[in-house]
């Protein structure tokens, strides 16, 4: 087995493909929902969300791989993906008028101050959690060529068969010379849904061992993988030691991983973060500066980061290089209200390079 990152660099149709669930979040901004007279709609899901940033932001060619319904809430959602540039492979499922099946709802508010984000859901009849193996061609979709797979921990814990629909994908994508990653996006409203953190960890585990390269913070890889380590709130968020003393226990248990990247936040308040990203690639390890955020809204800055770092590997840049860029990219995503990106490719690298605020004349 290869102990190398490698990454396609013939001429391929697409980049990075994704598979993973559509959703709607609304967002009443910093008034909590108890209260709230108007929402903003924001299209989200953690797979599309990289998608969608390594084309809007990057440039990429990309693809997701998701479950549609044919009623308004389908067409808002379908309109914003193709907004930021990524082609898509469907699904497609009836709504019967009343019941759904239906895409999902994400309520968020913002929180402020020492008041936090709030995070619930409706994934009741979610069609995204009805898909299944055989519900895509992954050898028609793969044959035109592509560089990147990319799924994740949300999609994983919707049903039964989403799961082995994951598999199914990563073993056509290992087998077409993609690099294979996975978020692992624990949620733990999630998974105590479906089983618990047994069942979790039982069905990453399986995923797990078909990876490339994993994304995920301390509490991703113990909860999700049920890996022991240093109690979570032992030490500072911001001390990459304890996340290096992790990757080495999932290496030794998935030696097919090739690269682990995370983000390291300090949360002072809710608008306050201590923001930095660690990096292990190929028994190398890689830490970025920490930077000092002022927060709009977190919802999708991990997500921002992972766009960053694969946008660097796939571009062919250093593995500092792709950190910074992961590094730069969430934070600026943090800044601005929704879970995808609204950066552009030149201020991501000069924030990489040690860019500051100071008024662009």
């Amino acid at each position: 087995m290869s102990n190398s990152l490698t990454i396609r660099d013939d001429a391929c149709g697409l980049d990075f493909l994704a598979l993973g669930a559509l959703v709607n979040r609304l967002d009443p901004g910093v008034i909590p929902f108890r209260k709230a007279r108007s929402l903003e709609i924001h299209v989200s899901g953690g797979e599309y969300n990289v998608a969608a940033n390594l084309a809007d932001c990057f440039g990429h060619k990309t693809a997701i791989a998701s479950a549609m319904v044919d009623y308004p809430i389908g067409e808002l959602v379908q309109a914003k993906v193709r907004e930021m540039g990524v082609k898509p492979y469907y699904k497609w499922f009836a709504h019967d008028g009343v019941r759904g099946p239906n895409l999902a709802t994400v309520y968020s508010d913002r929180g402020q101050g020492a008041r936090p984000p709030v995070v619930f859901y409706n994934r009741s009849n979610e069609a995204a959690g009805m898909l299944k193996p055989g519900d895509f061609d992954w050898s028609g979709i793969l044959a035109q060529g592509v560089r990147w797979f990319h799924s994740g921990g949300i999609f994983a814990s919707l049903s039964e068969s989403t799961a082995p629909l994951i598999l199914e994908a990563m073993d056509a994508a290992r087998g077409a010379g993609a690099v294979t990653s996975f978020d692992l996006n624990y949620r733990a409203k999630l998974w105590a849904s479906a089983g618990g953190v047994e069942r979790g960890q039982r069905v990453i585990r399986s995923i797990a061992g078909k990876l490339d390269a994993l994304i995920g913070n301390e509490e991703d890889l113990q909860l999700g993988l049920g890996i022991t380590g240093p109690a979570v709130e032992s030490k500072s968020k911001l001390d990459p030691e304890t996340f290096f003393q992790l990757i080495d226990k999932v290496v030794a248990m998935f030696p097919n991983i090739k690269m682990v990247g995370t983000t390291l936040r300090e949360v002072h308040s809710t608008n306050r973060h201590s923001w930095a990203a660690v990096l292990w690639l190929e028994g190398k390890r890689y830490v970025s500066p920490t930077m000092e955020l002022d927060v709009i809204d977190r919802i999708g800055g991990g997500d921002g980061f992972a766009a960053g770092l694969i946008h660097g590997l796939l571009s062919g840049r250093s593995p500092e290089e792709a950190l910074r860029l992961g590094w730069a990219h969430g934070a600026l995503l943090t800044t601005f209200p929704g879970d995808v990106t609204m950066a552009r490719k030149h201020e991501v690298e000069s924030l990489a390079k040690g860019g500051t605020a100071r008024v662009q004349r």
